[in-house]
């Protein structure tokens, strides 16, 4: 995201941050995580975006109605502190493989939004046997899924930390979580963001039944959105009269959204929880 989408977006983003009386902290492989527990029901482990782990703002507490939500802090955000490690979407997903093992969740459904939704994207590939369903929100299979000028700002925002640091340890967000060091974590993050990725090939062969959620005015492209889907199975041929020849998986594009406003639009939890409850198709 640019940084002038950065100062103008975080400020939205800053919600209230929700009174926790649930918090925990796990060691997964030497990386504290803390992770939240909301309502009861199935699995979910929810996936917040990148700088704000309250991207998804009152939809988190929508989503745990009749189910178990799992809500991580992902290394460096929020209450999960950092480590010498750099931030990598692989070794944060094997962070979230590890907190499903440690509590002994055996497959749970899996969401992210954003990054998270890298995140998430990763532990399935690499851990396909602790995820049931994915739910990927704003995700790009390759870098050049984004907008070129989404691309361009990431190669600056690890240069724009010292400036973008110090602003959002003043917002809200910032007194939210006052331990976090804002100006390491844009750094990390433009670390992260800058470096040029392909996982197309993984995302061909993942077995997890997926929905992809995009805003209609997305970072992401729309032929990326359709090419993402067509990897998953979908967009090959018409569905049949009685819908049998669907794919197993699903793509949503929520109207009237961006990526900075689509985790906290109402209409989310509804596409969420309609593809959580259906019925089960094999995939492949």
């Amino acid at each position: 995201m640019a940084t002038a989408v950065l100062t103008a977006a975080l400020p939205v983003q800053a919600r209230k941050t929700l009174a926790m009386s649930n918090q925990h902290f796990a060691d997964v492989d030497g990386q504290p995580l803390f992770y939240s527990v909301h309502g009861a029901g199935k699995p979910l482990v929810l996936l917040h975006g990148g700088i704000d782990p309250d991207s998804f703002g009152s939809n988190l507490a929508e989503l745990a109605t009749g189910r178990q939500v799992i809500a991580p802090h992902l290394q460096a955000h929020g209450r999960t502190p950092d480590t010498d490690r750099p931030l990598r979407s692989e070794t944060m997903g094997d962070d979230i493989a590890a907190l499903i093992g440690h509590l002994n969740l055996g497959k749970a459904d899996v969401m992210g939004y954003s990054l998270g939704a890298s995140v998430a994207l990763q532990t399935a590939i690499r851990h396909p046997g602790v995820v049931d369903r994915l739910v990927l929100v704003s995700a790009a299979m390759r870098q050049d899924g984004f907008y070129p000028e989404v691309v361009a700002a990431f190669k600056q925002l690890e240069a724009n930390a010292a400036t973008l640091g110090p602003g959002v340890k003043a917002s809200p967000l910032g007194k939210a979580y006052p331990d976090v060091d804002w100006t390491n974590l844009f750094r990390k993050v433009g670390d992260l963001t800058q470096r040029p990725y392909d996982w197309s090939a993984e995302v061909a062969k993942l077995h997890a039944r997926t929905l992809l959620v995009y805003a209609d005015a997305d970072a992401i492209r729309p032929e990326h959105m359709v090419e993402f889907w067509k990897a998953l199975g979908g967009g090959q041929r018409d569905a049949g009269l009685d819908g049998s020849l669907r794919p197993a998986s699903q793509l949503a594009i929520v109207p009237n959204t961006t990526h900075y406003t689509l985790p906290v639009d109402p209409m989310l939890p509804e596409i969420v929880k309609r593809f959580l409850g259906a019925a089960s198709k094999p995939v492949g």
